[in-house]
Parts: C-alpha cells; structure tokens; sequence
C-alpha cells in the first residue's frame, strides 16, 4: 500500500553533490515518523551496501564508514519524504540508490537486512564520473 519513489539521481563530477529524495505517497493513517527509512546502493556486478539509514521517532541517523562525513539523511515528515544529501561524490558512489521503509524500526538501525524493510522504492541512478 505504501509507495515510494526515489528522485534527484543524475550525473555529477568527482567532487560534486547531489540530493537524493524518498517521497511516500500520502495513506490514511500513515505517518513518515513511524518508519524507518535506509538507503541502499547498488554498482553493476556488486552486491547490494547500505548507505545510511534514520530510525523512526527521531532516534538516529547512520551511516555506512564509505560515505561518513559527506552524505547526510534528513526527514521533512510534514512532505513524507527522506533526503539523501551527497557531498563531495567519488567514483566509488556509483550505482542505483534505493530507500526502504520499515514500519517500527527504532534505536541503531543500520545493520538491518534489506529483506527486512517492508517496502521498497525504483530507485534511482547515480553516475560519478569525470
């Protein structure tokens, strides 16, 4: 029932930024701070890596120790929608960026299985490349 659509992907030199969104579709009875969201990524040929993830009622915001000090997650829950902040971008960023939500997901969420999230977005592309 619940849709996400991920947006903001693109082309960016090495050294650039981009701002990823996570937009929920507005459902009776739901509320964006009851979930957790987490960011995943994807690069051709590799396994799937978390990237950073904000637990439900304001408990936390994670990150992967690739991306530590130039992505950033944010939430406007008043807009249903999760930020995704990428900040001084490497080669090594490319792939397709996915966000997840989990409905009751709280405390230290980063480490939760992708198969754990209930619902999934399209994605979206990221290509870091000069």
């Amino acid at each position: 029932q619940l849709q996400l659509v991920e947006s903001g992907g693109g082309l960016v030199q090495p050294g650039g930024s981009l701002r990823l969104s996570c937009a929920a579709s507005r459902v009776s009875g739901f509320t964006l701070d009851y979930y957790g969201i987490g960011w995943f990524r994807q690069a051709p040929g590799k396994e799937r890596e978390e990237v950073s993830c904000s637990s439900s009622r304001g408990g936390s915001a994670m990150y992967g120790d690739p991306v530590k000090g130039r992505f950033t997650i944010s939430r406007d829950n008043a807009k249903n929608t999760v930020y995704l902040q990428m900040n001084s971008l490497k080669p090594e960023d490319t792939g397709v960026y996915y966000c997840a939500a989990l409905r009751g997901l709280v405390g230290l969420c980063y480490g939760v299985k992708a198969e754990a999230y209930d619902y999934w977005g399209q994605g979206t592309q990221v290509t870091v490349s000069s």
